[in-house]
């Protein structure tokens, strides 16, 4: 992770963490992603049964036999406070090691706000599995891990300097390829519908690029003030 300082309009400032060429289609990612979110939930809201497709989907993924067993559950621990520090404490440290303080920033800021969007939408969309007391849309296990492998995506764009086709490919690539096993992981221990899941990773997807935007947009700002 490494590149301390980009040239943007001619002026010399700290990498950024939403590369400035993908900034245009991650955000009509952003706003589909979000579109999903507010179809799903709104289509969902106030159930505790499975749909249609979540039965199909469920009837091959719920209840899976050793050894998926464990690697499921190994997955599902990713997403849980013990399993998420270990990798936001890793990401992080790496970040500081190189230098990368936005990229710190965007690591812890990126899953917080993503999770932290989860628990505010689930209670609105009052879905439930396994019991009243168990809200289920939209999945924060998978909002999480989506988030955390799309803020690693983004700054391997911005590192290797890809362009706005490949980069924005390679963002959506790793961000769904990361939510669909964790997604795959709540489904097979009955912890979520699949809908559940693709709302946490749709989640993700719209709240990583504008959080990184914001980062970018305040270090720019700050820096330019302490000149």
């Amino acid at each position: 992770m490494g590149g301390t300082v980009t040239v943007t309009d001619g002026k010399v400032t700290a990498a950024a963490v939403l590369p400035v060429v993908m900034r245009g289609r991650l955000a009509v990612v952003a706003v589909l992603a979000g579109l999903v979110v507010l179809v799903l939930g709104v289509r969902y809201a106030g159930d505790a049964v499975p749909g249609r497709t979540d039965a199909r989907i469920g009837e091959a993924a719920y209840g899976v036999g050793a050894p998926w067993w464990h690697v499921a559950n190994a997955t599902d621990f990713l997403g849980d406070p013990g399993g998420a520090l270990l990798l936001l404490t890793a990401g992080v440290v790496g970040c500081l090691r190189a230098r990368r303080t936005r990229a710190a920033v965007l690591l812890l800021a990126g899953p917080a706000l993503a999770v932290g969007v989860t628990r505010l939408l689930k209670p609105l969309a009052a879905r439930t599995i396994n019991g009243d007391d168990n809200l289920a849309f939209p999945s924060g296990h998978t909002a999480f891990l989506t988030a955390f492998a799309l803020a690693l995506a983004l700054l391997a764009a911005g590192r290797f300097g890809l362009g706005p086709t490949s980069g924005t490919v390679l963002a959506v690539a790793v961000a769904s390829a990361a939510g669909a096993l964790m997604g795959w992981a709540q489904v097979a221990t009955g912890a979520h519908y699949p809908t559940d899941t693709v709302g946490g990773c749709c989640t993700a997807l719209a709240v990583v690029p504008a959080a990184a935007w914001v980062i970018d947009r305040v270090a720019d700002t700050r820096r330019a003030h302490a000149r």
